[in-house]
Order: C-alpha cells, then structure tokens, then sequence
C-alpha cells in the first residue's frame, strides 16, 4: 500500500515565536481528517515562515 502525502496549500507569512503552537493544535485536532500542517523557517528570509497543508 502506497502512503502518499499530497500538498494542499503553502503559504508564507511573517515568523512569529507562537506559530508553532496553531500548528500543533491544528494537527492534535484534525489528523483524525487525514490532514497535516507543517511551519519551516523560510531558507532565503529568516523573518519568513513557509506554513504548509498537507493530505495524508
């Protein structure tokens, strides 16, 4: 069985030190709808985070 994880959206926003707690929540509450959410630092823009959904 083949497990794919499909991109649903990105987007980038301004970094904030709290992101990463909506990102958590998001994922504790909607994982049971095959959805994931990812927060990466943006590699060209440190002040930049790249917030991604994903289907799994």
């Amino acid at each position: 069985m083949e497990n794919k994880i499909e991109v649903l959206s990105t987007v980038t926003v301004n970094y904030q030190t709290d992101l990463y707690k909506i990102v958590d929540v998001l994922n504790r509450t909607l994982k049971e709808n095959d959805l994931m959410f990812g927060l990466a630092l943006d590699k060209q823009d440190q002040e930049k985070a790249v917030f991604t959904i994903y289907r799994t």
